[in-house]
């Protein structure tokens, strides 16, 4: 997927980055304590995936002028700015990392690529009515795969199920928006909107207003 750095509106902004590309880059901008999560990861791979997603988060900052304050996990594993203000959503795989920010919303971001077995799986995550629609074609199931993942991370608690709790509507494979409620659970019939990007294989979803 194309390296990118997308002002989505004054609020918000997304970047898209090749985690090689920057895995050059230093870490002055890094928080005191994340400098120490950082040099806590022993695997290489890893510390380049949570490099590459840091780095993507600054870059959208930096595009809507916003200062880089510092990210934590909470119970959850959402990430969250240590100076309390603004909503962040990280993702990466396999060579590409992205990250989402808005100032006043939560936000969700995932990234994917599209894989044959991921048709098999998808008694996992998907209600019956939804692979009804997307009728076995991989490329549909990996963008609900994504989507649900993006609304997953959006709403930010654990229970919540990617096949009891989260519901698309019907979408096909050149839609751009993708509708999905959140429903029996506490926050049931919560409603997401999921702009969906495709590059070749790589499927590209995050949640929108």
């Amino acid at each position: 997927m194309q390296t990118k750095i997308e002002k989505i509106s004054p609020l918000s902004a997304l970047a898209v980055n090749n985690i090689e590309e920057v895995s050059q880059n230093g870490i002055e901008f890094l928080s005191f304590r994340e400098k120490l999560s950082f040099a806590n990861i022993s695997k290489s791979d890893k510390r380049r995936e949570w490099k590459g997603a840091r780095v993507a988060i600054k870059s959208a900052m930096d595009c809507i002028s916003l200062p880089y304050p510092g990210f934590f996990k909470d119970e959850h594993g959402k990430s969250h700015p240590m100076d309390g203000y603004g909503f962040v959503s990280l993702t990466h795989t396999k060579g590409i990392a992205a990250a989402i920010f808005h100032k006043d919303m939560p936000v969700g971001i995932d990234l994917d690529f599209v894989r044959e077995k991921v048709v098999r799986l998808g008694p996992k995550f998907l209600d019956p009515s939804e692979m009804e629609f997307l009728n076995g074609n991989p490329v549909l199931y990996t963008i609900a795969w994504s989507a649900k993942e993006s609304i997953f991370k959006c709403q930010g608690k654990r229970g919540i199920s990617l096949k009891r709790n989260i519901l698309l509507e019907p979408f096909e494979i050149h839609d751009s928006v993708i509708n999905g409620k959140v429903y029996q659970s506490e926050f049931s019939d919560h409603f997401y909107k999921v702009k969906v990007e495709m590059d070749k294989d790589i499927v590209l979803t995050y949640t929108i207003w």
